[in-house]
């Protein structure tokens, strides 16, 4: 295969928790934190347990009165927020929860994202660009009451200088999180790979088995009527959480899932221990008499296990301890994976009509059901486990696990992914073209494997846009093994994001590492399209599958080649 040239996306008992959900108005009630954003030219570092809290302790100060937070949570109009990064996947969930709860709300970022449009049909005022004027109404006589901050943000943005010299509380997301999720049962969903599709899952599970859950997703879950966010009333909350610059530090979960551990971020940590030993902080903020969901398929997931003694049955609960407090030992262990050494674990995969995968639901070697799913691949397999595992552990004891699996697998059935997760974008004659978000080596073996068993007599050409200079710097090797499984490879320019291109490094170096498929560096995406479609019209009726891989900008190559073809190909029939 070779391009031609061309020119130039009814529940288990719990510890006691407070029965009330959280007003919007309690966020405010805690004055500003410091940011400690992460500098795009200096490697940050991820704060020590001591430096958070010395951070915060320092930084909250008395910007409400007792008098003015009265005020606020009875003031009859709303009260404005304003999220700076609203075009990241993680502040946008924000943004839009905010205005599910009945915040005004308005956001700023570098660029438009795909995200910025359900905010801005549910009513958000958005701008493009940051400047002072984005977080002023009538000549800068209303200003917000807080501004909510990306952990992508530098600290020297001028809508970050601007709301401390006026005394406005700016909470960065972790914080933002941790208040906004303190008076759940908060199930947090963690791991370097398969936060977004478990949570999304467990959520649309929880849902549809009748919880009014709340949820917070970094990705567009087309089954969510909020995008990427449920805005419900039970005490179950569910939270994608992110790793990225210790965001997941301060929540308090009562179950935590555990999907994954390696090395990513390289932009944050040094190497695979330093990921690993955030994670086992993070296992210290689970809830007394919490719950903690592990894939043990994983090696770096369960080298979390080494460090701590498992404690099963009754006796896992501390009564000396408060239950809005962490307790790094006293929760139950649950884990899930293909291997049978797993509590919980899948056996017979196969292939369905579907798309997706059919599996043997096991527990603890026992069968217990026969699941059924829409959506292709072994890591969607290891994802329905987690939720599976997490609902037995949220609905009783084991004396009614076919209970709380026969209620679960219909609704996983019908679960029908999320947005850029091996996501058709559409099919010309013998072309057929998906989109994925995979951008770490692990993700895209993974979705390349899985395209291999649905597709497994079409042609398949990948085109990826290496994410981050950093990223493809560390890990170049491992991301040319991953593609070698391809039948012909496109490699874009890097998509830089937050980064400058510190290594000297681009995607032509990716590109001529490939070893096994013919392999071409194309770096501006219009090209991409171009060539595609120049290379398909040889040859409409030949099989080919054309994935789009990659976080960054790429997500649009797929539909703008489908229009291309669309306008070209019946003029060749003519």
């Amino acid at each position: 295969m070779e391009l031609p040239a061309t020119s130039p996306s009814t529940y288990r008992n719990r510890p006691a928790l407070s029965r009330r959900n959280p007003r919007p108005s309690d966020l405010l009630l805690r004055g500003g934190v410091g940011l400690g954003c992460v500098s795009n030219h200096v490697r940050a570092r991820v704060p020590t347990s001591e430096e958070r809290d010395r951070r915060v302790s320092v930084s909250v100060s008395v910007r409400c009165t007792d008098r003015e937070a009265v005020d606020l949570c009875h003031r009859k109009e709303k009260d404005w927020l304003h999220f700076v990064g609203v075009g990241g996947c993680g502040l946008s969930a924000l943004a839009m929860l905010a205005l599910k709860q009945g915040y005004e709300v308005s956001g700023s970022d570098i660029g438009w994202s795909s995200f910025m449009d359900g905010l801005q049909e549910a009513g958000a005022r958005l701008y493009v660009g940051h400047s002072v004027t984005n977080m002023q109404k009538h000549n800068g006589l209303i200003l917000p009451k807080a501004i909510v901050v990306s952990s992508a943000i530098p600290q020297d943005n001028v809508e970050i200088l601007y709301a401390n010299s006026v005394e406005l509380p700016i909470y960065k997301r972790d914080y933002w999180l941790a208040k906004l999720t303190e008076h759940y049962n908060l199930i947090a969903v963690s791991g370097t790979h398969g936060k977004s599709t478990t949570a999304s899952m467990l959520a649309y599970v929880l849902q549809a088995m009748g919880d009014d859950v709340t949820a917070v997703v970094g990705a567009h879950v087309p089954q969510f009527d909020g995008g990427n966010i449920i805005s419900g009333s039970s005490q179950n909350f569910v939270l994608e959480a992110d790793e990225y610059d210790g965001c997941f530090l301060g929540l308090l979960p009562y179950i935590t899932v555990v999907t994954n551990v390696e090395l990513e971020h390289v932009d944050i940590f040094e190497d695979e221990a330093a990921v690993i030993a955030i994670f086992r902080r993070f296992l210290k903020q689970i809830r007394a008499g919490g719950h903690l969901i592990l894939c043990g398929d994983s090696v770096g997931a369960r080298s979390l296990l080494g460090h701590r003694k498992q404690v099963n049955g009754s006796d896992y609960y501390n009564p000396a301890k408060s239950s809005l407090e962490p307790c790094s030992d006293s929760y139950r262990v649950t884990t899930y994976g293909i291997s049978s050494s797993n509590e919980w674990h899948a056996s017979s995969l196969r292939s369905n009509l579907q798309g997706g995968t059919d599996y043997k639901l096991c527990h603890r070697g026992c069968p217990v059901a026969d699941i059924s799913l829409q959506i292709p691949g072994v890591h969607n397999v290891l994802n329905s486990l987690a939720v599976i595992a997490t609902v037995s552990a949220l609905f009783g004891d084991h004396r009614h696990i076919h209970e709380s699996v026969d209620l679960v697998r219909l609704h996983l059935n019908s679960f029908k992914g999320i947005s850029r997760r091996f996501e058709m974008i559409g099919s010309v004659r013998g072309c057929h073209i998906f989109d994925d978000y995979a951008h770490h080596p692990t993700e895209v073996r993974a979705v390349i494997q899985a395209a291999r068993h649905i597709f497994r007599q079409k042609d398949l050409l990948v085109v990826f846009q290496p994410h981050t200079y950093s990223r493809l710097a560390a890990l170049k090797n491992k991301f040319a093994t991953a593609l070698s499984d391809a039948d012909l490879v496109v490699v874009t320019e890097i998509y830089g994001s937050r980064e400058t291109n510190l290594w000297n490094i681009s995607g032509w170096h990716l590109a001529t590492s490939i070893t096994g498929p013919p392999s071409e560096y194309i770096p501006s995406l219009e090209d991409v399209v171009d060539k595609l479609a120049l290379y398909i019209c040889k040859d409409p009726d030949r099989e080919t599958l054309i994935l789009t891989l990659g976080a960054g900008d790429i997500t649009f190559v797929g539909r703008k080649l489908l229009h291309e073809l669309q306008q070209i190909l019946p003029k060749a029939n003519s």
